[in-house]
């Protein structure tokens, strides 16, 4: 009966395919995925958490820790000493507290009351409700930590995207949040796309816009269907979305010494950044001293030349530049230390609106206007971060210090929100903190929190996505380079969450694809192989015409053609001398006789000059030397 039964099954299993009914592979969960990214403690926390202790069990009551404890404690079998006869039987009765004795006796149900003081207790002094538990150093951690995670920063998660090799100076995140763009001193862009990467993190794209040039600063357009790429030279370039080159801005003519008359930059760019309402117009700065206004459909020239107001005249260096949320106004920092401000507006020149001077004791790194227009935010190399109100600039509202910077393009961004504000530091030689990312509130103007990204590297470029609500931080130094994105998986969207739950393509054999050797020695000159130049080199050193070898001398009979007494002559040379025919003695002579042995033939007997003067100059005139040593 059951060979019959295996029969049947077999047989209808023959009519369904062999995928027919097997298990899924089993998926990793993605609470398990996003434990591999969680990243560590940052360093604030790390310098407030308290030492561990063996003691410490976080999910356990006060009431059950002291009962524990003295089940640890416990040094002798009988718990009360008054009572010898009593035995002990099953686990230690817990030390009971004046204030909640058991005068009937009867036996503990529940956890052990608290110590006395521990609790709150009604005017009766009877317990309602659970016991409180005892608060210590680390309740007071948890309730800072708290008072920190108001502001909702979604760092608990992180993934690095790398692939360059030395820092990364220049980050671009389009509208979407689908695509990343960043720019290295190692002269590459790579670009990432958040929809087809999976968790190895690789770009799909990888750019040289200009060879041995830094990348600056990259900018997408408000419609992210291209992008900006400024870097060290003195031409930016437009690409498309998917990295073709649209165009070059034209360079300018460095012997016209007015700025206002070249065509474009004559020196390195600095800084630039897209409109953020039209598609067609962007704005450069450059270590000429200028800042230039393009139209993108137009490279051979610019639409405006700003010029900023300097104490002396001399071309200052333009450090930065930007343009504030609706396009409406521009700063730029200048090398001298100042910030200058222009209104666009009509018949608006190169005469600032606002002109703050020694607004930094250094170069000016990175400028960021506020969404409603009040505040402007300045980085700058001399360690601060300064915040200023446009309506009233003479002074800062606050100034923020000790914050090293080490890079021209640290920048500082806003929150979705604008309530909080960032910004990167550089390492210094002799601190230990590393690179960190600091956040700082608006409306209180005082520190938040610092977030370490690298023990290691510096901080240049920051950015808080908006709709993907997630942190993007670009770190390196003279060896290695990355941006790292911090996202936390229950206040995050898409984004890092879509490429870390996208596993790589397991490798299959028909990936291993061998490249065949064919061999074909009968094929026409054009498909033939190419032998190896090391053969061909030594095939062309033997061979004494390619190689042009002299010939060596003779020591023995000779051949062909050549007589080996002859002393290295041909056979009709060596007849002719044997003849007397050729008689080599210009060999033995001294150059001066041979020559004066004719001296009296030619004054007797003259054939060339001396016949044609005969008549006109009989006597020989020579010139006579003006110089006076020749006549001593």
């Amino acid at each position: 009966m059951a060979d019959d039964a295996a029969e049947i099954y077999d047989g209808a299993r023959a009519e369904f395919p062999l995928t027919f009914g097997k298990q899924s592979k089993s998926q990793t969960p993605l609470e398990a995925i996003h434990n591999t990214t969680r990243r560590n403690q940052n360093l604030q926390q790390q310098q407030r958490q308290p030492p561990p202790s063996s003691a410490d069990l976080p999910s356990l009551s006060s009431s059950s820790k002291t009962w524990l404890n003295s089940l640890r404690t416990a040094k002798t079998p009988n718990p009360n000493p008054n009572d010898s006869d009593a035995t002990l039987i099953g686990p230690l009765r817990p030390p009971q507290p004046n204030s909640a004795s058991d005068d009937d006796g009867d036996a503990l149900i529940g956890p052990p009351p608290p110590p006395s003081g521990s609790g709150e207790s009604d005017d009766d002094g009877e317990m309602i409700g659970p016991p409180a538990p005892a608060r210590s150093n680390r309740d007071d951690w948890d309730s800072d930590a708290e008072e920190e995670n108001k502001y909702r920063i979604p760092v608990s998660n992180e993934i690095v995207l790398k692939g360059h090799t030395k820092v990364v100076s220049a980050l671009a995140i389009d509208h979407t949040g689908s695509r990343v763009i960043s720019g290295s001193y190692d002269y590459s862009v790579r670009m990432y796309d958040f929809q087809g990467m999976n968790a190895k993190l690789q770009s799909f794209r990888q750019l040289e816009p200009s060879e041995g040039h830094q990348v600056r600063t990259i900018s997408w357009s408000p419609t992210a269907d291209r992008f900006l790429c400024v870097t060290g030279s003195a031409q930016a370039k437009i690409y498309d979305r998917d990295g073709l080159t649209l165009g070059e801005f034209v360079k300018g003519d460095m012997y016209i010494r007015d700025l206002k008359n070249t065509k474009g930059h004559i020196t390195g760019l600095t800084c630039g950044q897209w409109h953020p309402r039209k598609k067609d117009e962007i704005l450069t700065s450059s270590e000429d001293g200028s800042l230039r206004i393009w139209d993108v459909n137009n490279f051979n020239t610019q639409k405006q030349v700003i010029k900023p107001k300097l104490a002396r005249p001399g071309r200052v260096p333009v450090t930065t530049c930007t343009w504030d949320h609706e396009g409406q106004r521009i700063a730029g920092g200048i090398g001298d230390g100042s910030i200058q401000v222009w209104n666009i507006k009509p018949g608006w020149g190169s005469r600032p609106d606002i002109h703050v001077q020694e607004a930094h004791s250094d170069d000016i790194t990175g400028l960021k206007f506020s969404r409603d227009g009040r505040i402007l935010l300045s980085r700058s190399c001399d360690g601060t971060l300064k915040v200023w109100d446009l309506r009233q600039m003479k002074d800062p509202l606050k100034v923020f210090q000790d914050l090293p910077n080490n890079y021209a393009q640290t920048n500082v961004a806003f929150s979705p929100d604008e309530q909080l504000f960032l910004t990167g530091t550089s390492i210094e030689r002799e601190s230990t903190t590393g690179g960190l990312l600091c956040f700082f509130d608006r409306a209180k103007l005082e520190l938040v929190s610092k977030v370490g990204i690298s023990p290691t590297c510096s901080v240049v470029q920051c950015a808080w996505h908006p709709k993907l609500n997630q942190i993007f931080a670009t770190s390196g130094d003279k060896s290695q380079g990355g941006t790292h994105v911090l996202y936390d998986p229950t206040l995050s969207e898409r984004g890092a969450l879509v490429c870390v739950a996208r596993a790589p393509r397991k490798k299959s054999v028909d990936d291993f694809v061998a490249n065949p050797v064919i061999h074909n020695p009968h094929a026409l000159p054009l498909f033939r192989d190419l032998p190896s130049r090391k053969r061909e080199r030594e095939k062309t050193l033997k061979d004494p015409v390619k190689s042009h070898k002299p010939d060596l001398p003779m020591t023995g009979p000779g051949f062909g053609g050549r007589v080996g007494a002859s002393k290295g002559s041909l056979l009709t040379q060596y007849l002719m001398k044997q003849g007397g025919m050729i008689k080599e003695t210009w060999m033995d002579e001294d150059p001066r006789e041979a020559i004066l042995k004719y001296a009296d033939v030619a004054a007797k007997d003259p054939k060339y000059i001396a016949p044609a003067y005969a008549e006109t100059q009989p006597e020989t005139v020579f010139a006579k030397s003006d110089s006076e040593d020749e006549e001593k």
